[in-house]
């Protein structure tokens, strides 16, 4: 098993855990995304993602141009940890449409495609 399979593995693993031992965690899946509540569950997974990005964001205090003093510390296992969180969430939503690690892997590698070349044509 390589290691995206891993991933993938281990973040079903948690979510029929939590649906476990939380009931109604998580519908079952995949979710048909034309239905409307199918929809609202994936957004909800999405909007979390991005809230734990804000909160990795959180820790970064040099980003700000007007700042003339510089943080020189970083918790980076901190910022990291919240990176991961906000991947659990979109890795969740993933599975929950039913998008295995082959076709996640492929769809990555050909959106790569077209970003290079987009570059390349002066996008």
């Amino acid at each position: 098993m390589d290691k995206l399979e891993l991933m993938f593995k281990l973040r079903e693993e948690f979510m029929k855990c939590l649906d476990e031992s939380k009931p109604g965690s998580y519908p079952s899946w995949p979710v048909d995304l034309t239905s409307k509540q199918s929809q609202q569950i994936v957004r909800e997974l999405a909007l979390k993602g991005v809230e734990e990005m804000f909160e990795a964001l959180g820790h970064l205090k040099n980003w700000k141009p007007h700042r003339d003093t510089e943080i020189k510390h970083i918790d980076r296992d901190e910022f990291l940890e919240e990176v991961v969180d906000a991947f659990n969430y979109f890795l969740s939503m993933i599975v929950l449409v039913g998008v295995k690690p082959d076709e996640f892997f492929q769809a990555y590698v050909s959106k790569d495609k077209k970003i290079h070349a987009r570059i390349k044509d002066g996008y």
